[in-house]
């Protein structure tokens, strides 16, 4: 079916100034320059502030607009433990119903975010002009539609998956030669990893770590500006997910070609996985949940296409927003002193082309740009797209 083209970074509502913009500078010690709004101190929670789940999931959606779906079902799953219990969760005219959108929806949209990045924005930091039509022509026939609102029930959602399945195994050609062009550079790009691994198989070690991680983000405002983990920098993303295994992080590096590989195989495997049960509340190829603070407060997590998403929530008596504060991947990814720009600053400062690969591979949700010195001036030539 024609697909239309959406783009993956930039909005279209009165949100749009919040969304923010990064340059990358190859070379240079400031490598990452730029910042989100919405990411800094509180500005979340002054937009939030007194309002009940209904109106705060629905403002969620219209800040974080790729990603939409995951904020709505972490939202709802915040909401739903932060909850005082002296609020009825079924009281319409006080919290609305806590319903988060199903795990079926959640693969369904992740599937379409991956779509999204992969068909429009590979061949704009390849700098392939000639892939663009490649793209087009693979879109027409995915079965995923790219743009509108989601109205799916969970049978066609699942039926939707296995014909996605069926067309990435009959015709997968323009991702392996984005992948295949990148493969050389990318792999000649090593990265460290130390991955934001909070999420654990050990749910006693898990409950501590979102602990911890919870009293960071509720005691520094600035947290979820420029975050860390365990007192470093950390990474997220499909190469990071629960169910994969890790070694440890100082033993450990990663290509960036092995980062823009998992975001194809995460899509692959979501499309070859087998539908959860409609009662289902646990998904073994996407984590999500909600731990209780005490106090009216929560931390709630959700794997989805850019890694991991945290929602921190301090809710009132009544059960309206008191404080809120959202720490997205990109944060983590785009950190001024991170893996990715430690990689930028190695790199020669006229190689926009490593630069693009990079960017790819950690795959920001706002516009991102690459920015060379010019040649043997030290100068900044204008900013590649």
């Amino acid at each position: 079916m024609n697909q239309p083209v959406v783009s993956t970074a930039s909005t279209t509502n009165g949100f749009a100034t919040l969304s923010g913009h990064f340059v990358l500078h190859p070379g240079q010690s400031a490598a990452i320059v730029g910042t989100r709004p919405i990411a800094a101190a509180d500005l979340l929670s002054r937009l939030l502030k007194g309002q009940h789940f209904a109106a705060a999931q629905a403002r969620l959606g219209h800040v974080f607009t790729l990603c939409a779906h995951a904020h709505r079902r972490t939202c709802a799953l915040a909401f739903a433990a932060a909850l005082p219990t002296s609020i009825s969760a079924t009281d319409s005219d006080r919290t609305d119903v806590l319903k988060p959108p199903s795990l079926a929806l959640l693969r369904w949209e992740t599937a379409r975010d991956h779509l999204r990045s992969i068909a429009l924005e590979w061949p704009q930091r390849l700098g392939q002009p000639s892939l663009q039509d490649e793209a087009m022509h693979w879109l027409r026939t995915c079965p995923l539609p790219l743009g509108g609102a989601t109205q799916l029930s969970n049978v066609e959602v699942w039926a939707s998956l296995a014909a996605l399945h069926d067309c990435l195994a009959q015709d997968a050609d323009f991702p392996a030669q984005c992948l295949a062009r990148w493969r050389t550079q990318g792999k000649e790009l090593s990265v460290p990893l130390r991955a934001l691994d909070v999420l654990s198989h050990d749910s006693a070690a898990q409950q501590q770590q979102l602990r911890l991680l919870g009293q960071a983000i509720a005691s520094t405002p600035d947290f979820t500006h420029s975050p860390q983990w365990q007192d470093a920098c950390a990474e997220t993303g499909p190469w990071t997910r629960l169910r994969r295994t890790h070694q440890p992080a100082d033993t450990q590096a990663l290509s960036a070609w092995t980062r823009l590989e998992a975001r194809w195989q995460d899509l692959l495997d979501i499309a070859a996985a087998p539908a959860l049960a409609d009662a289902a509340t646990h998904d073994p190829l996407l984590s999500s949940g909600a731990l209780a603070l005490g106090d009216g407060q929560a931390i709630a997590w959700c794997e989805m296409a850019r890694g991991l998403l945290l929602h921190w929530v301090q809710l009132d008596s009544q059960g309206a927003v008191a404080h809120y504060r959202v720490l997205s991947p990109t944060e983590w990814n785009f950190h001024p002193q991170g893996a990715l720009a430690l990689a930028l600053t190695a790199l020669a400062p006229q190689d926009t082309a490593a630069a693009q690969t990079l960017a790819a591979a950690f795959d920001p949700c706002v516009e991102c740009s690459v920015q060379s010195a010019a040649p043997g001036t030290g100068e900044q030539e204008p900013p590649h797209a």
